[in-house]
C-alpha cells in the first residue's frame, strides 16, 4: 500500500471517528452536538450537506496528505505519537483561525467554551491517533551489499 493511499485510509477511520465524536460523544460532554459541519456550511454560504463534504474532505485529504508527506519525515517518535501532535496541531489551528472565522469565537469562547473546545481537542486527538496508525512509519529501501546484494526492505 502505498504512502498516498495509507494517507487518505487514515484520514478516512480518523474523520469518521472525529465526525461520531462530534455528533455522538460531544453532547454528553458538552450538553450540544458539534455540528462542524453545519457550522461550515453557513460560513460558506452553503448548506449542512456543503460543509460536511468540506469537512470529510479536509479530514480524508487534505490534512492526511500534509501529514504523510511533510510531517512525518520531520517529526521523532512513534506513529501514534506524531498522529497526536498533528492532531493537536489541527486543533490549535481551529481554535484560533477556523472558529473564529465561523463566529465561535477563540477557542470556542462563543460556542460551549471550555468543554466544547475540551470535546473539540479529545476529537482531534483521536483523529491524529487513527491517522498517524494508519500511515505508519515512512518506509525507506536500503540495500544490504554483503556480497549477495538482495534489496531488503526496511
Amino acid at each position: 500500500m502505498t504512502t498516498t493511499s495509507r494517507a487518505i485510509l487514515g484520514g478516512v477511520v480518523g474523520t469518521a471517528l472525529l465526525t461520531l465524536m462530534m455528533y455522538v460523544v460531544a453532547p454528553a460532554m458538552t450538553g450540544h452536538a458539534m455540528d462542524i459541519a453545519g457550522m461550515l456550511g453557513s460560513m460558506m454560504g452553503g448548506s449542512w450537506a456543503v460543509g460536511m463534504i468540506v469537512h470529510g474532505a479536509n479530514g480524508a485529504l487534505v490534512f492526511p496528505l500534509i501529514y504523510a508527506f511533510f510531517v512525518v519525515p520531520r517529526l521523532p517518535g512513534a506513529t501514534w505519537f506524531r498522529g497526536l501532535v498533528w492532531g493537536g496541531v489541527l486543533w490549535v489551528l481551529a481554535q484560533m483561525i477556523v472558529l473564529p472565522m465561523m463566529g465561535a469565537g477563540f477557542f470556542s469562547a462563543h460556542a460551549g467554551r471550555m468543554r466544547s473546545a475540551g470535546a473539540s481537542l479529545l476529537g482531534h486527538l483521536i483523529y491524529g491517533v487513527a491517522l498517524g496508525m494508519v500511515v505508519g512509519a515512512p518506509q525507506r529501501e536500503c540495500a544490504v551489499d554483503d556480497g549477495k546484494s538482495m534489496g531488503v526492505r526496511v
